[in-house]
């Protein structure tokens, strides 16, 4: 036991609420950038992405090139769970 363990407080948790206009607004500038990027780069730099992941190459750079191409977080975390899968906690020590 550790004799100077603090005293548990409850501390309130204020959580974060966004309002559904500005979630709409955000969802119409995504949906202007799918449309007006060029979705061939996009591609390509994904495509990119998927092959140095499943070699020993350093991914960074090609993840550099498609948030310059205006891939999408999604887009780019969707290659990484096609080639690695997602991670499952066992539960146990």
């Amino acid at each position: 036991m550790n004799k100077y363990a603090a005293k548990k407080e409850e501390v309130p948790i204020e959580f974060l609420r966004i309002e559904e206009r500005v979630e709409a607004e955000q969802i119409k500038r995504l949906q202007k950038v799918k449309r007006t990027r060029d979705n061939r780069k996009v591609a390509q730099t994904l495509r990119d992405l998927r092959v140095a992941c499943q070699s020993d190459d350093n991914v960074m750079p090609c993840v550099i090139e498609a948030v310059r191409a205006y891939a999408t977080e999604q887009e780019i975390c969707d290659v990484y769970r096609e080639v690695f899968g997602e991670y499952r906690d066992p539960g146990f020590y």
